[in-house]
């Protein structure tokens, strides 16, 4: 096999060098993780002040990589780090940091390190303040550990530290998530005991739970109270109730939930928008109440509110799903496109999708083929649909005459490499050479990385085409 044909197909991730940039800042990276790392070895106690005296620049990959090299019994060693990186002035830890630690160090699995690593503070007199311990609240958040969460805001005073919002809203949300209402409710009655206020988040952490829990009845009533310390209540809380009313069933109140949202809407914080109405579509949708649905379409369309590609497909699903006719898919597309938001193409190209799914291939190819006819360009997911059930079926001469065709159309398809090692490969064994090696310089010229695993077969079936043209450029590219 030439290694040179292999070299263009692989992906490029597989035989790129680095650049000398890149490599220097890999180099720096990695000295500063080796000072850091090395601190970390040698520090038996007030870890902290250690770190400090390494006098490095701190960045995400740096961090990463002085994590990467702890061994599990120094996982509390590398959690302290994280912790003191995360205080400094110059860099403050991203979502993904809070992510990579505790996949890391595996807080999920050892919990226990959290208690370890505040103790050990509290024994060897370490400076913690309130930054040090929203750190420590967010792995918990992160790692979904509302005891831990909990047992470390008991800790504050202990450290002569108050907790903040802040704080009383990551522990709020763990429980408010796990659905222990109970203790979340307690904990924001607690804040009020202590001096502060509850804000938006944790109203809306509160309201989530409720809502997750299915009592509607109590997350309105923590909506109407937001007001009284002057949190104003919005679409985003409004949408999040009217969802959970909708997920209760009680499509009735649900109505009445979004004419009080109409009502109140004067163009401000309160207005329902194309998600609200979805959501209220969506929901009659699955009940098979279709008719329902559409006239919650018609009563979006007279508040100027346009649809978006997410109420169109479940309008279109729905109405697929409750076997309505052509004429009745027609309508609903007609109407869709002239309320505006969603295009001709969007509207079939979800139908085809839709219909395939629903496994009714011959409906979906009908009309994928009836958008080419009439000139209307399919999205790159109705294609990628339609050429990965043709190949399923075997029918690669078709799928390779409708790629030419959407080709041509300039469409920015999804369809991955495997579809295209699949088409290639089944047109060389059914005998079709010359749309074999079509696709083959196709695939070339748009320079496509295949798989190691499709490599030899490919190479193998394009012998069969003969073009020594297409060989030699397979084997200097």
């Amino acid at each position: 096999m030439p290694n040179s044909l292999i070299s263009r197909l692989v992906s490029p991730s597989l035989r790129s060098q680095p650049s000398k940039i890149s490599a220097l800042r890999f180099l720096t990276t990695v000295s500063a993780a080796e000072r850091l790392y090395g601190q970390l070895q040698g520090c038996t106690s007030n870890l902290e002040k250690e770190l400090a005296s390494a006098n490095v620049q701190l960045d995400s990959s740096c961090i990463n990589e002085v994590l990467r090299r702890c061994d599990p019994n120094q996982f509390q060693s590398g959690l302290r780090f994280f912790i003191w990186a995360g205080t400094l002035s110059s860099h403050r830890h991203s979502a993904y940091m809070y992510t990579k630690a505790c996949d890391i160090l595996k807080i999920r699995a050892k919990p226990d390190l959290i208690k370890y690593v505040i103790e050990s503070y509290r024994k060897e007199e370490c400076f913690v303040n309130v930054k040090t311990m929203r750190i420590v609240l967010t792995l918990c958040n992160q790692a979904n550990l509302a005891d831990e969460a909990l047992w470390v805001l008991r800790k504050f005073p202990e450290f002569n530290v108050c907790a903040d919002t802040v704080a009383y809203n990551l522990v709020i949300r763990l429980f408010a998530d796990k659905g222990d209402l109970n203790i979340a409710d307690m904990l924001i009655k607690e804040m009020d005991c202590v001096g502060l206020y509850p804000d938006v988040i944790t109203y809306t952490s509160m309201i989530n739970g409720y809502c997750n829990a299915g009592k509607i009845d109590e997350a309105w009533r923590l909506a109407k109270e937001m007001s009284k310390h002057d949190c104003v209540l919005n679409t985003v809380t409004y949408s999040r109730i009217l969802e959970g009313v909708c997920k209760s069933g009680d499509m009735e109140r649900a109505l009445e939930l979004l004419a009080e949202m109409e009502k109140e809407d004067g163009g401000g914080l309160i207005s329902p928008n194309a998600v609200t109405y979805t959501l209220v579509i969506q929901a009659f949708c699955e009940k098979r109440r279709v008719e329902e649905a559409l006239l919650v379409l018609d009563r979006m369309g007279n508040r100027g509110c346009m649809p978006n590609r997410v109420t169109a497909c479940v309008l279109i699903q729905g109405v697929l799903e409750n076997d309505e006719d052509v004429k009745a898919l027609s309508k609903l597309i007609d109407k869709l496109v002239k309320l505006g938001g969603v295009s001709l193409s969007e509207c079939f190209s979800s139908a085809t999708v839709s219909l395939i799914r629903m496994k009714r291939w011959e409906e979906a190819e009908k009309i994928f083929r009836l958008m080419l006819v009439r000139g209307v360009r399919p999205d790159g997911l109705a294609c990628s649909h339609v050429f990965r059930e043709l190949c399923l079926l075997e029918r690669y001469l078709d799928c390779f005459l409708l790629y030419q065709e959407i080709e041509k159309k300039d469409v920015k398809s999804t369809i991955d490499s495997d579809i295209h090692a699949v088409l290639l490969l089944g047109l060389c064994q059914q005998g079709n050479s010359w749309e074999a090696a079509k696709l083959a310089k196709s695939m070339l010229d748009k320079k496509m990385r295949l798989k190691v695993s499709h490599v030899e077969k490919i190479i193998e079936a394009l012998k069969k085409t003969g073009d020594e043209d297409l060989m030699s450029r397979f084997s200097t590219d």
